[in-house]
């Protein structure tokens, strides 16, 4: 069994300070019709919280490290060569709607390149960490990602855009979905993009795509399909943390993915050509 690094400890140790501050709130979630905060502001505190607890953690264990975060935002580190990108709730509407899977994900750049990642399923008490050299590792138990071959035998899973989405984007995704839907074993949107790739790396879904993400959404789950064997890739070849568009799976499913998703984005262009 490998163990995490110092490093790793200490992201871990703070994913899971985090996520119990984050337990005590969703167990209010059934009271949210009573509160006289309003539910968009119940969610903002936990967020603002968890962050707080994750952010003064990592400060005090290492110290000049540079923060990137959801809430907020970016923290200029005097160590210019570490950074860490936070999401402290992963999954918001899962959490407000009383669905118990949502998720802390923790990254650590280091150099200009993804070195660890840590997604913990706070309602199902899983830590998964992964660190670049070491593996990918669920608690005590290593990962791979799922050997699957044909794509008509594999799960994959997305996210959808929401409303305040551009159009342009909606229809995109109908179009990939169109794509993949009638040579896929199965589909699955379960909400929450880091347990998405940490599934991926678990084995647990075949591979994984979704469109206009943040960097502290995957950044943590890239590190993970990576050290689990996989690819966690931007879907048309560029920048994945600059873009937020994924594309994640083994190596056998991979090139096959792609196509299918190119030849929806070529589709959608002739569609628009048509019109």
């Amino acid at each position: 069994m490998s163990k995490p690094s110092a490093v790793g400890t200490v992201m871990i140790n703070a994913a899971r300070a985090a996520g119990r501050a984050l337990a005590r709130d969703f167990g209010e979630v059934e009271h949210l019709q009573v509160s006289k905060k309003g539910p968009a502001d119940f969610v903002s505190n936990a967020d603002h919280k968890a962050e707080q607890i994750i952010y003064d953690s990592l400060s005090k264990a290492r110290p000049g490290y540079g923060f990137i975060m959801e809430e907020s935002g970016v923290v200029e580190g005097t160590d210019k060569s570490n950074t860490f990108i936070i999401d402290p709730l992963d999954g918001t509407m899962n959490f407000l709607h009383g669905q118990p899977h949502y998720a802390v994900s923790i990254a650590l750049m280091r150099e200009g390149q993804l070195f660890a990642g840590v997604v913990y399923d706070v309602a199902k008490n899983e830590i998964f960490w992964a660190e670049k050299g070491r593996g990918c590792w669920l608690d005590q138990r290593k990962l791979v990602v799922a050997a699957r071959r044909k794509l008509g035998e594999a799960v994959i899973a997305t996210g959808t855009p929401w409303l305040g989405k551009a159009e342009t984007l909606h229809e995109k995704f109908w179009s990939e979905l169109a794509a993949l839907t009638p040579v896929a074993g199965g589909i699955r949107r379960y909400g929450s993009a880091a347990l998405d790739l940490a599934w991926v790396a678990a084995g647990r879904f075949d591979g994984f795509w979704e469109r206009d993400l943040k960097s502290w959404d995957i950044a943590a789950g890239i590190v993970l399909v990576r050290e689990a064997g996989g690819f966690a890739e931007e879907i048309d070849g560029g920048d994945v943390l600059r873009t937020g568009s994924i594309l994640a799976a083994n190596e056998a499913l991979m090139p096959e993915l792609r196509t299918r998703l190119k030849q929806a984005k070529a589709f959608a262009r002739a569609e628009d050509n048509d019109a």
